[in-house]
């Protein structure tokens, strides 16, 4: 397959920049987004807009999903004017959408026995930041074959394509990575709390710990949000809540015990309750702070 044609259905946080990079590096891309409003600076840039997944699946050799959940990478795949009911659907759809192993196992079961095309599950880490730098590592699930003839689109947006194992190590992958991502983020929130309120600057820390173990790219990026709030989030916590929720899911089918994981759950639902849930990710640490005793 030379010079492949590539869609990409999901214009957001991520699927913006990611598109972007697609475009610099000379790919012809069409874009589908729910809220057509969105694919203005894209199409100025050259992207073609489509009506429908469907209209996209008919003119692309390989589709690219960035979708909220797995009810919307369904809705977009199999619902009305999906890319199921493409003419002659893309040779590949690649999800880099976070969803569970077990739903992605059978929504890529029911895209082949469909189309006879392959799904790779395709999850992203690296934030939005990463998107636009082009430094997204991706963690792929699926025939090694397929994951080698998409690879060179992907490299577009990212430093890294991992093929982790078959359909669904992908997805599992990527919790593990979300697994990490959430104790850390606690863990921030409370050490910057404690920092706080026993009278440290707390924009001196990400540099006086730095290269040391607590550094991280977490602490580089998320501790000076917490500083200083951003005016947007490029992470929300409606998103990481919904990742643990996967993650809960996949302890539970595998018999897994974890300690730590249901605390940072209840943590993040506490935020949705309080009205957080589109908050940035650093601002969680607000909830240990109004708990805190009034300063002394």
């Amino acid at each position: 397959m030379t010079t492949p044609r590539v869609g990409l259905c999901g214009i957001g946080r991520m699927g913006e920049p990611m598109t972007q990079r697609l475009l610099a590096a000379g790919h012809g891309v069409a874009v589908w987004n729910r809220s057509a409003a969105k694919l203005g600076a894209l199409t100025e840039a050259g992207a073609i807009a489509c009506v429908t997944p469907q209209a996209l699946g008919e003119c692309v050799d390989i589709a690219l999903l960035c979708l909220g959940d797995g009810k919307a990478v369904e809705a977009v795949v199999f619902g009305e004017h999906g890319l199921v009911h493409a003419a002659t659907p893309p040779r590949y759809l690649v999800d880099h959408s976070t969803l569970s192993p077990a739903l992605t196992r059978h929504l890529a079961k029911r895209w082949h026995e469909a189309t006879g095309s392959i799904w790779i599950d395709a999850p992203v880490s690296g934030g939005t930041g990463g998107a636009e730098a082009g430094t997204l590592a991706i963690m792929a699930g699926g025939p090694a074959q397929a994951i080698e003839a998409v690879t060179p689109v992907l490299r577009a947006f990212s430093s890294r394509v991992t093929r982790m194992g078959d359909t669904g190590a992908g997805q599992t992958t990527k919790l593990a990575n979300q697994a990490i991502v959430a104790t850390t983020l606690a863990g921030l929130a409370e050490a910057f709390v404690l920092a706080k309120r026993s009278g440290i600057d707390t924009a001196a820390v990400p540099a006086a710990l730095q290269g040391g173990w607590a550094d991280s790219v977490l602490m580089q990026t998320l501790w000076p949000r917490m500083v200083t709030p951003p005016d947007f989030a490029t992470g929300t916590v409606r998103v990481i809540l919904k990742d643990l929720d996967a993650i809960a899911e996949l302890a539970h089918t595998s018999a897994t015990v974890q300690r730590v994981l249901p605390e940072v759950r209840r943590l993040l639902k506490d935020a949705v309750e309080r009205g957080m849930a589109d908050w940035d990710l650093s601002q969680v640490f607000r909830i240990g702070e109004a708990e805190s005793a009034p300063d002394a």
